[in-house]
């Protein structure tokens, strides 16, 4: 600027204030930040926020305390990569192809990468890597700092790379911390915080010392996660981001532990949300808006000031987060194809907050997973062979692992009464109309998700690179 551009500059700046007029630089509107912290393979039930009483989850809770806790959000499908796919895509496992798990998602798809960046936001996502191909489709700037590998004996992680993508520049970020916790083989942590004899096991559980010991190795990853958790918040608050940045936690799907993961019972699909937005969700809040995993993507693109995506299955649930309304959807999904983790064994269901129903397409086989149920590789996870031992001896142990393994056509549960699913209100007969109507509604679904059932669940050739 010349000098005499600066002195006619100050020479209007001082008419201004001789006429009373405020001379302030239009406020420039600031898309909130994004980081969202995911969980792999978590019991949802086991965090204190969420009734768990064998931890205290401080971290997670603390964002419970300042946020919105979802209390009915859903995995369509209780598994690692189908329920990341649909997270990213916006869509049901059906139409984005990853139906069973590894299997890829079609490649002609965009995800949360296209779309966040159409609106200015970079888009990055460190730690577990298992939807990020391909990069046509899932075109995240991959930050080091998180183990990818979920299996991996450790957990290493630094925040260096983390801290430097949020303080790059002042473009709006989305960030995905994808934590390897608490998935198998459950080697990090501190076990010695917990007192195997003490615990709480879950009520569709059976009671033997493996499966306690076990469990005790489990905890102590979720105590991992939690301390992920803090890292996280505290690296927002040291870069001063904390106030302009929405934190997001979500749970994934169940534990690998019988008739949790790779299932559709609750303890399989059922999930956590907890959502931190300064200035805009009110703390210490809760919700029993129905929503899915489907549906963060819209509601991510609402946020960043968008406009609906046509064609997604997921829809916003933003008014929720403003607090505007009190619903988000009427009903929840799930699809279960079990192969290559077992036999076929296709499963669908419907629910809402309350009901929920259950179709076993091949009731007539035998469920069985290759990671607990091997009797081959009886070393591997034992608790399944702790189960099936106690069984002759144990009416219970001869019930819960009967139920797994041998299940009927039609499942039908009131949650509400029954949170474990352990009374099958199929053939009641003060419930049959409703089966009816949910039964149609899920078969409807399934049509318009060119899901073809039972047929789905088979061998796939793998797509050459």
């Amino acid at each position: 600027m010349t000098l005499w551009n600066r002195l006619l500059l100050g020479l209007i700046l001082l008419s201004s204030c001789w006429l009373g007029l405020a001379v302030t630089p239009s406020p420039v509107a600031t898309k909130p930040n994004v980081i969202i912290i995911m969980a792999d393979d978590l019991d949802s039930r086991q965090l204190s926020c969420y009734g768990g009483k064998n931890l205290k989850t401080t971290h997670i809770d603390a964002l419970a305390n300042e946020g919105l806790k979802f209390n009915h959000i859903y995995a369509s499908e209780a598994m690692c990569v189908p329920t990341r796919a649909s997270l990213f895509t916006g869509l049901y496992p059906v139409r984005h192809g990853s139906f069973q798990n590894h299997k890829p998602v079609y490649d002609t798809l965009k995800s949360v990468g296209h779309y966040l960046a159409d609106l200015g936001y970079r888009v990055g996502l460190t730690g577990k890597d298992h939807s990020t191909k391909p990069k046509t489709v899932f075109p995240f700037e991959i930050v080091t700092g998180f183990e990818p590998n979920c299996v991996a004996p450790t957990d290493d992680y630094q925040l260096n790379d983390v801290r430097k993508f949020i303080t790059r520049t002042n473009q709006p970020y989305c960030l995905f911390v994808m934590s390897i916790n608490p998935h198998t083989p459950w080697t990090v942590g501190d076990t010695t915080e917990f007192d195997a004899d003490k615990l709480i096991l879950p009520a569709n559980w059976i009671d033997t010392p493996v499966t306690r010991r076990q469990f005790v190795k489990y905890l102590a990853e979720v105590r991992r996660l939690d301390e992920q958790v803090g890292e996280i918040t505290r690296l927002l608050k040291e870069t001063g981001q904390d106030k302009n940045t929405i934190v997001v936690f979500l749970g994934e799907q169940g534990a690998q532990f019988p008739g949790a993961k790779w299932n559709l019972w609750d303890v399989g699909q059922k999930s956590s949300m907890v959502v931190k937005w300064p200035g805009t969700v009110k703390a210490r809040t809760e919700t029993d808006a129905l929503v899915q995993y489907e549906d963060i993507t819209p509601t991510l693109v609402d946020i960043a000031g968008g406009k609906p995506i046509a064609g997604l299955d997921g829809k916003s649930f933003l008014p929720v987060l403003l607090g505007k309304s009190s619903t988000a959807r009427p009903y929840a999904y799930g699809i279960h194809n079990n192969i290559p983790e077992g036999n076929p064994y296709p499963i669908r269901s419907i629910r809402d907050t309350r009901y929920k129903l259950i179709l076993n397409l091949t009731p007539d086989e035998e469920y069985y997973n290759r990671f607990m149920m091997n009797a081959k590789q009886k070393d591997r996870n034992s608790v399944w062979f702790s189960w099936i031992d106690q069984a002759p001896n144990d009416p219970n142990a001869k019930r819960i692992t009967d139920r797994v393994v041998k299940r009927p056509a039609i499942e039908f549960y009131d949650t509400q009464k029954d949170p474990w699913e352990l009374t099958n209100l199929a053939t009641d007969p003060t419930h049959q109309n409703r089966i009816r109507q949910y039964r149609q509604k899920l078969e409807t679904w399934m049509k318009q998700q060119g899901d073809a059932g039972a047929a789905l669940d088979i061998v796939y050739a793998k797509k050459k690179e």
